[in-house]
Order: C-alpha cells, then structure tokens, then sequence
C-alpha cells in the first residue's frame, strides 16, 4: 500500500512538472511548493537527483513534436522532395529570404539540412551562458537560493515583468516572426536572460527566455517555440550533471527509486505533449499577462505561507 501511495505521489510530480515546465510560471519554483505538502519518501539525495532528472520526460516532448524542425539529417531524396514543397507553398515574403535556409547538403545517399544545422548553431550559443553559471556556480544555487522566499520574489518580479512587458508591446509589429530569422546578438541575448533561471529560482526558464525575446522584439510564437528548443541541451546537460554526481558519490538507485523516476518521467511526457499544444494554440490569440497576475498572486500567497510557518 505504501508503495502505491509513492507511486501516486510520482504521478503528481510528473502532472506538476509537465504543466509548469513549458508555461511561464516556473517548473522548479512549484517543484519545490509540492514538496512542502506532498513528501515522496525517498533519500534527500535521490530527491535532489528526481527534481532535475523527471525534466527528461518533459523534454521528450519538445523532441518528438518539432522532430522535423530539429533533426538535420535526412535521406537525400527525401528531402528534395522537401526542399520543392516548402518552396511551392512559401509567400513572396518569405521566397526572398529562404533559398538559403532551404539549402541541402547531399552527402551519399542521406543530406545535412543547412537551415536545421544553423539553427543549432545559435541554440548552442544562446545556452552558452547559461551552461558556464550552472557549472561554476550550481552547488551554491543549490544551497542558497533553493527556498521560499527566493521562489515567491522571483515569480512576483517576473510576472509584474511580464504585465509590464506586454503592455508595452501592445500594438507594436514584432520584429522576428519566424524562427529562421533570429540572428546571432538576438540569440546571445536571450541566452543571458536564460542565466536569470538558472541562478534564480522560481525565475522559469521558460519565462526569463520569452521576457527577453518579447524585450527584443521577437513574436509569442517564435519566443516560445526557441525557448523549447533552448530546453532540449539545458535539460539534458542538467540531467547528465546530476546523475554524474549521484554516482560520484557513490550512491545508485533502489529498485523502487527507479520506479518512481520512471513513472514521473512519462507522466510529464503525456503531459508535456498536452501542455506545448495548448500554449501554442493560446498565444497566436493572447498575451502573456494572465500568466504574470498567476505569478504574481502565488508569489504573494507563498510569502504568507512563509510568515506564518515561522
């Protein structure tokens, strides 16, 4: 019976970090407020390892569902085929600016798609920063900034950002309206504000990237769907980091741990896959603001649950 409820409570961390991962309200920051009421009874270091490692199943998501726009390998002809299609259906806008992007490499039988190569190039870059902070500074992070105040004031200051942000982009024609056009300095700069999420928790990872996209004039759509992509080396890099360690130190899971980490992971898989439709969907239509006001009032609920716990 114990085992069942742990099982369950799996579960409920998997629905959590689906959801929250890919909505700008911060995965971590609700991660760790699930954890103050709902306990899964295993080692504090098999939890710390649980936090970051379930990610994986919520990144699979973005993998499976934008495979075509993130795989640069291809059967020769096939993509040939491709190359014609995109090129029949393409507007006069975008026929000027995407013979290049549309070009192949044909190597034997199978082809390098230039377009897909150059768009992990500039993932790389924008992860960079990010990657050289979580290196150096992750154990302190860990130990300071891992608690409820930090988490509260991240998310009032981000979703106070956002209702700010968006009000003045009202009426303002984006200037990045497709992936293909981000350049370089657009990329750097989102990727130093992904660095406000890796240090600051409650932050979202996926909400510091769309405030900075949004700051520099990229579309909702185009903010979003880099900021997925951004996810994919960050969380497995993360992942791969945390288990390092929990070998290092000698540690290895129990049977029941691995259960538990596993049925977490595809539950934030399904619901991954759920929860990037739906935000797709909802933002060729809204803003961001309800997601700050959410913000916002959690971040204020979380200060007074603070208080009066202590």
């Amino acid at each position: 019976m114990q085992t069942f409820i742990e099982i369950l409570k799996s579960i409920l961390f998997g629905i959590v970090e689906g959801v929250t991962e890919w909505l700008p309200i911060s995965s971590t920051g609700h991660m760790i407020i699930l954890d103050e009421f709902v306990k899964l009874n295993v080692r504090e270091e098999f939890w710390n390892l649980f936090l970051v490692v379930i990610q994986l199943g919520a990144i699979l998501a973005v993998v499976v569902l934008f495979w075509e726009k993130i795989w640069p390998f291809g059967l020769t002809a096939n993509a040939a085929r491709a190359k014609r299609g995109r090129r029949d259906d393409a507007g006069e806008d975008q026929r000027r600016g995407s013979k290049e992007a549309a070009d192949i490499i044909p190597l034997g039988g199978i082809c390098i798609k230039t377009d897909i190569m150059i768009l992990w190039i500039k993932i790389l870059i924008a992860c960079l920063p990010a990657v050289v902070i979580g290196l150096l500074f992750d154990d302190w992070i860990d130990e300071h900034l891992y608690n409820f105040p930090c988490v509260a004031g991240a998310l009032i200051f981000f979703g106070i950002l956002f209702i700010i942000i968006e009000k003045r982009n009202e009426g303002k024609k984006p200037r990045v309206r497709s992936v293909a056009r981000l350049d370089y300095l657009t990329v750097v700069l989102i990727g130093v504000f992904q660095v406000l999420a890796a240090v600051f928790p409650g932050t979202s990872r996926s909400g510091a990237t769309i405030i900075g996209a949004l700051l520099l004039g990229v579309a909702r759509p185009v903010a979003a769907e880099f900021t997925f992509y951004l996810g994919i080396p960050v969380m497995f890099g993360a992942s791969f980091l945390k288990v390092l360690k929990f070998v290092k130190a000698g540690l290895s899971f129990t049977g029941m741990e691995g259960v538990f980490l596993l049925v977490g992971c595809v539950v934030a898989y399904v619901v991954s896959v759920l929860v990037i439709k739906f935000l797709m969907e909802y933002i060729k239509k809204h803003n961001f603001i309800p997601f700050g006001i959410y913000r916002i009032a959690l971040g204020l609920l979380l200060f007074l649950y603070f208080f009066i716990k202590h």
